[in-house]
């Protein structure tokens, strides 16, 4: 897992997520690219619109919980 705290070095737009990929090419491991933010009000809502796809956001006040930006490995019935 990657993490970008959005307070320190902004979200992982699509530039970011082409240099961490460039950086960890050699890695045998898969990449989760994930933008942390601390709660989902204002400093979310401002960087939302450039969060790359395929990538995940994190909110430190809903610890529990990701959200997704598309594609389909996530998708289908959620179970309890």
């Amino acid at each position: 897992m990657l993490v970008e705290a959005v307070a320190s070095s902004g979200p992982v737009d699509s530039i970011r997520h082409g240099e961490l990929a460039k950086l960890f090419q050699k890695s045998k491991a898969g990449l989760v690219y994930v933008t942390a933010f601390p709660d989902r009000g204002e400093t979310m809502r401002k960087y939302l619109s450039v969060v790359a796809w395929e990538t995940e956001v994190w909110c430190a006040s809903d610890p529990t919980h990701l959200i997704h930006f598309n594609g389909s490995r996530f998708l289908g019935l959620h179970t309890a």
